[in-house]
């Protein structure tokens, strides 16, 4: 089985391509400098290139600030570029997985959220993504659209590194702790990834969309604290974390408050279950304190 991986250059993208996936699969990782996905036919010539059974679009404009004052370059990676891929794969007969967010929703809802519930973006970033979504289904039946929210891992730019980065720099730090979300590890979502393939080879594929996040909600504020937690054995010092409110931060573009994900229908279709973010977390300041694991 011949796989291609869009947006290898992410913070998933590279825990993707570094997995351990099966002997049999072939994983085709282009970078971003090989390959645009904003540019219709440059999608289209790869995919008859290549000729994979299966496409993951992990390419995306995931700066959520950005995306207010950059929105055509938002538009043009998570909605046309999603848009061009699954196009692209319904040519070539290929299925396709499709990285979305929490942020297709308002966070106004008190529980976890379900795929079916209704999606209500609240800024730029969130209304391509959910853009994405509609071009996704509209193009191509065979897909798969897994969101997942509050990623963090060893590449990127994330909360954990942007978390140990301020810890050198201050020595109180005021994080946000009326948004409850889901972290969830970039190398978990890639194991699921591996998973939802090897349904999808064995031919027992359910297409649809489906949530897949971290197994504890908590706020940003208990996020930071399990981290310098977690961090202490091997880091230099522990900060003070301060909680405040969401309107005590401002930003460009308003945060879901509720981003937690109900992923009971990964379980019960893909036998998927949440991932244990605080392990992952610990594996993650592994990697971040002491260096890249050997493999």
């Amino acid at each position: 089985m011949k796989i291609l991986v869009f947006g290898a250059g992410g913070q998933v993208g590279r825990e993707t391509c570094r997995a351990a996936w099966p002997s049999r699969y072939v994983i085709a990782c282009p970078d971003r400098k090989t390959i645009d996905i904003t540019r219709s036919a440059a999608v289209s010539e790869i995919l008859r290139r290549e000729r994979p059974d299966l496409v993951i679009n992990l390419a995306a404009f995931t700066s959520v600030d950005r995306a207010e004052s950059e929105p055509h370059a938002a538009w043009a990676a998570n909605c046309a570029g999603a848009a061009h891929i699954a196009a692209a794969c319904d040519e070539t007969a290929a299925a396709l997985i499709h990285l979305s967010t929490d942020y297709v929703f308002n966070g106004r809802k008190s529980g976890p959220y379900e795929e079916k519930d209704k999606v209500d973006p609240l800024g730029v970033y969130g209304r391509s993504k959910e853009a994405g979504e509609r071009a996704v289904r509209a193009a191509l039946a065979h897909h798969v659209i897994l969101r997942t929210a509050w990623v963090f891992g060893a590449s990127g730019t994330n909360f954990v590194k942007t978390m140990l980065q301020l810890d050198g720099e201050r020595r109180v730090l005021r994080v946000v702790a009326d948004q409850r979300g889901t972290p969830t590890a970039a190398a978990d979502i890639a194991a699921a990834l591996i998973a939802i393939a090897e349904a999808i080879e064995r031919g027992e594929a359910v297409w649809g969309t489906y949530h897949f996040a971290g197994d504890t909600p908590i706020s940003w504020h208990g996020f930071a604290g399990a981290i310098f937690e977690l961090a202490a054995p091997r880091h230099r010092s522990r900060p003070e974390v301060v909680p405040i409110t969401t309107d005590q931060y401002p930003t460009p573009a308003r945060r879901p408050i509720n981003s937690v994900l109900d992923c009971r229908r990964i379980g019960k279709t893909f036998g998927i279950a949440p991932s244990p973010w605080r392990a992952s977390l610990a594996a993650v300041l592994r990697e971040l304190l002491d260096g890249p694991v050997q493999r």
